[in-house]
């Protein structure tokens, strides 16, 4: 066996039990049964019109994320510590956040230095001292999980600006119960279809005080955004409107949606705009994106932002090593689900690690996402690693690195027949009254052999995720 954790096989011929019941049907698929339903797929997501776009594609068209139609199959024990992992992870975020913004204890304790906060790009000096909604600022998060080594479970990344991909998941359990019935009937898949009520739930708890039936929208940047389609779907899904900037304008504090039959307050809005482009008046003066005086509504306390203004400061990369010691700070526990081990660039002994290991790291770019501005050293040729020794000695802050994980692999079926690809999970993680999820989240897969990268962006394709009840 290879020398990473593979979901299906404990062995090369021994199946895991949880996977069992799903191995004995796929042996009974006759030739060519797989490779007809992943056609069918196709066609059906592009009829739908679930595409994404990739900034900076010359064609610029539309693409399907690639879907395999075999699921990743997580067992209830399992799922039960990942929640718990996840929910004590997204509370202590959100303490975080809110104390950053208010009495920044964390800071005044010496865990994380001042710098690091008030002079990261992602913090928001116009929400220092504002109050939102039940303190909670990240309503919504995507927390990237992998497996390594003998099965442990690290948290990758925190996505808490405007996490993206559960439009995915849901259209990926949707497919796999039509293609294949029967799977559902001989297995007990817990159910993610709920999806959107729970989102629409949550949304209303973010509401001004004293607000009883709360129109929300989503806001949206337009068709041209990558993840337009899901702006859409989720909208249609929880059945409210899905507005652009020139939809909305803020008078006395209060925003309003522009409709055919007039003005109508607008109460939650959950943005998938990012902080930069939300309001041209306290940001980048320039967006025609964003609603004219939105910041002066959400200090006035009333409209509520899902998520919150000034949350990336805690996604940031350079404050994800000081995730576990927030867990320990506000929370008094011990990290459920541990942080794959971090050299941050900008000290002097981190640097010179990583210089010195560079063919065998991953370096990050601190604000990067999406799988951009990164080094994958033992994927890379020496000329690209070389390139990247000069990036990161001309400004070692903006860049931490990692171990390379020898991600988990799950069966998928690629051109050359089942064949062993790395995956990761991103759980969507509600936090309102109480902290919330589905079970299960988006399964990503790196299509490409050897390759470590799931990011649609880049190449990588989606799995259903199965939670097996007990």
């Amino acid at each position: 066996m290879p020398n990473f954790y593979n979901e299906m096989y404990s062995t090369e011929a021994t199946v895991r039990p949880h996977y069992q019941a799903f191995a004995d049907w796929l042996a009974l698929q006759p030739p060519g049964q797989i490779d007809q339903k992943r056609t069918e797929a196709e066609l059906i997501f592009q009829r739908v019109g679930i595409t994404f776009a990739v900034y900076g594609d010359t064609a610029g068209k539309e693409r399907l994320i690639p879907f395999d139609i075999i699921p990743r199959v997580i067992h209830a024990a399992e799922w039960a510590k990942l929640q718990a992992g996840l929910v004590q992870r997204v509370t202590a975020l959100n303490r975080f956040l809110h104390d950053v913004y208010h009495d920044q204890e964390i800071l005044k304790a010496g865990i994380i230095p001042p710098e690091q906060i008030l002079n990261n790009a992602q913090y928001r000096p116009a929400m220092q001292g504002v109050d939102v909604p039940a303190d909670i600022y990240a309503h919504i998060a995507g927390v990237d999980i992998v497996r390594a080594g003998e099965g442990e479970f690290y948290v990758l990344e925190d996505n808490l600006r405007v996490p993206s991909g559960v439009s995915y998941m849901l259209e990926n359990r949707k497919m796999m119960m039509r293609l294949f019935p029967a799977l559902f009937a001989s297995n007990r898949v817990a159910p993610v279809d709920h999806y959107p009520d729970l989102l629409l739930d949550n949304l209303r708890t973010v509401a001004p005080h004293g607000i009883a039936d709360p129109t929300v929208v989503v806001l949206t940047p337009g068709m041209h955004n990558s993840a337009y389609f899901e702006h859409a779907f989720l909208a249609q899904q929880m059945g409210v409107a899905l507005v652009q900037g020139q939809d909305l304008y803020v008078k006395n504090e209060t925003v309003y949606m522009r409709t055919t039959r007039g003005p109508r307050r607008v109460d939650v809005i959950y943005r998938r705009i990012d902080d930069d482009y939300l309001d041209p008046r306290a940001f980048r003066p320039e967006s025609t994106l964003g609603v004219p005086g939105l910041m002066e509504a959400v200090r006035a306390g009333r409209v509520g932002l899902a998520n919150a203004i000034g949350t990336g400061v805690a996604d940031d990369k350079s404050i994800y090593p000081y995730v576990p010691d927030m867990i320990e700070f506000y929370l008094g526990e011990k990290p459920i689900l541990n942080n794959v081990p971090t050299y941050q660039c900008r000290k002097k002994e981190d640097l010179a690690y990583t210089l010195a290991n560079l063919p065998d790291l991953v370096v990050k770019e601190v604000h990067g996402a999406g799988g951009y501005g990164m080094l994958v050293g033992p994927a890379s040729t020496s000329a690209q690693v070389e390139a990247f020794r000069e990036r990161l000695l001309a400004n070692p802050s903006g860049y931490i690195a990692q171990p390379t994980l020898a991600l988990s692999a799950c069966p998928t079926y690629v051109d050359s027949g089942i064949a062993p690809r790395h995956i990761d999970l991103r759980p969507f993680v509600l936090s309102g009254k109480t902290v919330t999820m589905v079970p299960g989240g988006l399964t990503r897969v790196a299509l490409q052999e050897g390759s470590l990268v799931v990011n649609s962006s880049q190449g990588g394709g989606t799995k259903d995720t199965w939670i097996l009840e007990n």
